[in-house]
């Protein structure tokens, strides 16, 4: 490439250069020449301080890291003929997991004849939906995996 637009430290448009003399240019002013919009014709190059601009992003970089939250999958396990108020503990935990911005799956086991009363334990899981749903919204519906019934709930998305 014979010519490139340079753009100086400042941003400020210093014009079409030959190569050599922005490189002069860049070394002159103690800065480096890099390019930063190759497919442009002529491609376009920025005199600046490139080690600074790469600390600069990376910095950027952990900063959005430390700030993004990790949703993990958090597992409730039930039984068919479980109690009222070991039902109501089960969903206190769920909406616990679910304000902590977390998925939820709850697994609901069959031992034995359980596995004859499919019925009620799918209107145990819609309770426990109902339980939740003014925080949270249904991410898979009941899913039937061998003798294990299962729902996934995700927090629900905050529109701004």
């Amino acid at each position: 490439m014979p010519e490139v637009r340079v753009i100086g430290a400042n941003a400020e448009q210093l014009g079409v250069l030959l190569t050599a003399s922005a490189i002069t240019l860049a070394e002159e002013s103690g800065f480096d020449l890099v390019e930063v919009a190759p497919t442009a014709k002529p491609p376009v190059c920025r005199i600046m301080d490139y080690s600074k601009f790469k600390y600069e992003q990376e910095k950027k970089e952990r900063k959005a890291r430390k700030n993004a939250h990790v949703v993990h999958l958090k597992q409730l396990r039930i039984k068919p003929h479980i109690d009222d108020h070991d039902f109501a503990t089960k969903v206190n935990q769920g909406r616990a997991f679910l304000e902590k911005r977390n998925k939820v799956r709850v697994n609901l086991f069959f031992s034995g004849r359980e596995m004859a009363f499919r019925e009620t334990a799918k209107g145990l899981l819609a309770k426990f939906i109902t339980e939740t749903a003014d925080i949270a919204q249904i991410e898979k519906d009941v899913l039937m995996e061998g003798r294990i019934m299962s729902i996934v709930l995700a927090p629900k998305t905050e529109k701004v």
